[in-house]
């Protein structure tokens, strides 16, 4: 066998641990937050739209994204009843602003300060592609004083006062 297929297969070994870690989300189960719970059962598992206007989701497709991706962000957006969004950069008037991996940390560090002064909802795509990548997320996660979603495509980070301080990995 190649070295390069042992590898292959000694990399689901290493996904294990986190595996375990997530499958007390799985569906919903275990999430004591009845909005999360809700974001889980309306948002995540829906295969289809849940509005008639999907600009977000239209908006997404355009710039490549995956259809499920686009569908559960879209359902997010509809579900939260937000009125405006912005991709790459903190809008004025937008309710939630998605960071691709085009945007660099800094960057993404001040986005996120700045949402969270205007109580925007931020969603960093792709969170582990990277070794630093992965730093930044979990260095947003910690010092992030709302609740927060990981799943695993998205890091979103709500910024709601009346939502507590707790970290959910789906």
């Amino acid at each position: 066998m190649k070295l390069r297929n042992l590898k292959r297969r000694l990399y689901g070994l290493t996904t294990i641990p986190e595996r375990v870690a997530r499958a007390r989300y799985f569906r919903g189960h275990g999430v004591h937050s009845p909005f999360v719970y809700r974001l889980v059962r309306q948002a995540f598992m829906r295969r289809g739209l849940l509005t008639a206007e999907p600009v977000l989701y239209e908006a997404l497709l355009q710039r490549g994204f995956v259809k499920k991706r686009a569908v559960q962000l879209q359902n997010l957006y509809t579900l939260c009843d937000y009125r405006a969004f912005s991709i790459d950069d903190l809008e004025t008037n937008c309710d939630l602003c998605l960071l691709t991996e085009a945007v660099s940390e800094n960057r993404t560090r001040e986005v996120v300060e700045r949402a969270a002064r205007r109580h925007t909802t931020v969603a960093v795509m792709s969170p582990y592609e990277g070794r630093e990548r992965a730093a930044l997320c979990r260095e947003l996660v910690e010092n992030h004083t709302c609740t927060s979603v990981d799943k695993r495509a998205f890091l979103l980070l709500f910024t709601d006062p009346n939502l507590p301080k707790q970290h959910y990995r789906i």
